[in-house]
């Protein structure tokens, strides 16, 4: 059987999500959460989003690392790409914000189902279905970091990392951030010091780290 077509398949993982049914939607408590707290206190406008999984979810006082810049944190779950563009227009969207920061993509891989390649198509559905409803926002992307408890997948996230860049690079208004180089070693392994326990999730000083390469991106 054929491949399909890329803007097919990328048709296809934007239109899916509007076809779940509620049992489907997984993390619908925490983004209601987040609707519910936007009543209690309305959001800043003209702010830099950011989403996307666990490593902007558990990211503690983000706002403290950009002390001059509006930030509205809405990371959640472990979430996936495809997660992400499933509730896009609940929590990027409805914000006009004048920036998309993103970190997701590692857990798409790390499901053993996803390949860089298919993890890349994802990540291509939900750019183009942000910019056609946030034209003048800048989108940026995190690249997918290397967690030690992860390395099986580094292959398939350099693939991925490669690809996006490489996409993001032929796009107006968007960054390709890379936060690789300043976690790893001299060794060009991972730092453990880094990471939790777990050897996936961050510690302040990886928080640290990609601040300091993630600043200069901000608008």
């Amino acid at each position: 059987m054929n491949k399909l077509p890329q803007s097919l398949r990328v048709l296809l993982f934007i239109l899916l999500p509007f076809c779940l049914t509620a049992q489907d939607r997984p993390f619908e408590a925490e983004i209601r959460a987040f609707e519910q707290a936007d009543l209690t206190s309305p959001p800043p406008q003209n702010a830099i989003v950011f989403t996307g999984s666990s490593s902007i979810r558990l990211w503690e006082n983000l706002s403290t690392y950009f002390p001059h810049k509006k930030i509205l944190q809405r990371g959640f779950g472990g979430s996936e790409l495809s997660q992400v563009l499933l509730y896009a227009d609940r929590i990027i969207v409805p914000y006009h914000p004048k920036q998309v920061v993103v970190y997701a993509g590692e857990n798409d891989i790390a499901t053993g189902k996803q390949t860089g390649k298919q993890t890349f198509d994802r990540f291509v559905a939900l750019f183009e279905h942000v910019r056609q409803k946030l034209p003048k926002a800048t989108f940026t992307f995190i690249s997918i970091k290397p967690s030690p408890s992860r390395r099986q997948y580094f292959p398939e996230n350099d693939v991925a990392n490669q690809l996006i860049k490489q996409y993001l690079g032929k796009q107006k208004n968007t960054q390709f951030v890379d936060i690789r180089p300043v976690m790893l070693g001299p060794n060009k392994q991972p730092v453990p010091a880094l990471f939790k326990p777990d050897s996936l999730h961050m510690l302040p000083a990886g928080y640290e780290r990609w601040a300091t390469v993630l600043g200069p991106y901000l608008k």
